[in-house]
């Protein structure tokens, strides 16, 4: 017998079909013997919703009440899951985040989680219940909801395993794993059958948006296996179907590069004409962090007559205020001009074996070069190669380097 947590994303509750459908998928588990606590988004585009009712309000509304708001969405479906099951004849009940004491702190609307004590849903799951538990939220010292943020329930799920000890921990969306590379770009990208949390990380915070980051974090952390599967397939967790997020192994290092992720999120500023001298980074990225607005890829340019140029990119989301900061701080930082480019794309190589391969990078230069891809901005680390380009190269780069690395080739 296995202790199962299984995530819902909001596409595979996003109606009384879909959650009927998942009751058919936790009922099979418990067929098999299987202890099970589930975790479940708000249905699609509740949150949304809900958003939009607080800024209809008002535009500077109290994010404490924000997040009670927001946080009924998990309420209603956890509710109706406990409902579906119920219908099937199991014995379930929903749980709210404060319940099961999924403890935050009150950073609303995007609450890092604590602790959980999970006491009494442990000992319902000892008594053959199924715990059906709302996602994406929990409870501050002050005793106010809280929630996770973007795709917080799946930080919840992974959590939630960590403090019931389970044996894994299934995260069912609409994707049936992990793929080598986006595969609506790419009709030769292949689902994996396993990644390291490593390598899971990394595709996550570079693009790849199959799970979120902090769950692959808190993952990674605790050494808890997590599964990224189809909701929509006929096969439940237990067949591992999906794609296996766990410890890495020697196979994985045969090939340097595991996936390729890509990101358009991302905008590119220069400064040209800058002082080459002490301090003057510090004068650029310390107003940028102290407007929270955080800095990725930074290429200086050599130094020619005591100046140079300074390059970095930020997301799209901060690009405007980012011009705003950089154009009140020119009498600080004294660059000749501003220059800016809003339409590039990010590629990122990512593989345990880049440790131990040479030549990965250099494959990836010339592959581009090959096809006139012009790099704008190079960064590198243990176990990822990223690269800047202009957006209108995305599909072709993507195609290009998956077909260079091998990744083509089916999986053994």
């Amino acid at each position: 017998m296995s202790l199962i947590v299984m995530k819902f994303g909001g596409t595979s509750v996003g109606d009384i079909d879909r959650i009927k459908n998942a009751a058919a998928k936790v009922a099979a588990e418990l067929h098999r013997g299987n202890k099970v606590a589930v975790v479940v988004s708000a249905m699609a585009g509740s949150t949304d919703q809900l958003i939009s009712y607080c800024r209809s309000i008002s535009a500077r509304y109290d994010q404490r009440e924000h997040d009670a708001v927001v946080s009924t969405g998990e309420q209603v479906s956890s509710g109706l899951m406990a409902l579906a099951l119920q219908q099937r004849g199991l014995n379930a009940r929903s749980w709210q985040g404060w319940q099961v004491g999924m403890h935050t702190d009150a950073t609303h609307g995007k609450a890092r989680i604590l602790n959980i004590e999970a006491k009494d849903l442990r000992e319902s799951l000892d008594r053959g219940e199924v715990g059906v538990v709302a996602g994406f939220q929990g409870i501050s010292d002050e005793g106010r909801i809280t929630t996770l943020g973007r795709g917080g329930s799946d930080t919840s799920a992974v959590a939630l395993a960590v403090a019931l000890k389970a044996d894994r921990c299934d995260i069912y969306t609409d994707v049936d794993g992990v793929y080598t590379t986006d595969p609506r770009i790419c009709d030769r990208a292949r689902k994996m059958k396993r990644v390291s949390y490593e390598e899971m990380l990394e595709l996550a915070s570079l693009g790849a948006k199959v799970l979120q980051v902090r769950s692959v974090e808190m993952a990674m952390r605790f050494r808890m296996p997590v599964q990224v599967l189809s909701t929509f397939a006929n096969e439940i967790g237990s067949d591992l179907p999906g794609t296996l997020v766990a410890e890495g192994n020697e196979k994985m290092e045969e090939n340097p590069v595991t996936g390729i992720a890509h990101t358009r999120d991302e905008a590119q500023i220069t400064l040209t004409g800058i002082a080459d001298k002490p301090g003057i980074a510090a004068k650029i990225f310390v107003p940028l962090a102290h407007a929270g607005i955080n800095v990725d890829m930074i290429v200086q340019t050599a130094s020619s007559n005591g100046v140079t140029d300074l390059s970095f990119t930020v997301g799209k989301t901060d690009f405007d205020r980012a011009i705003k900061v950089l154009t009140d701080e020119k009498p600080s930082i004294a660059y000749k001009e501003l220059l800016s480019h809003k339409n590039v794309t990010k590629i990122s190589l990512v593989g345990i074996g880049m440790r131990n391969h040479v030549g990965v990078a250099a494959t990836m230069f010339e592959t581009l070069a090959a096809k006139g891809i012009n790099i704008l901005v190079i960064e590198t680390s243990e176990i990822n190669t990223s690269v800047l380009i202009d957006d209108e190269y995305t599909e072709l780069a993507l195609r290009s380097l998956h077909t260079a690395y091998g990744l083509d080739t089916p999986e053994a």
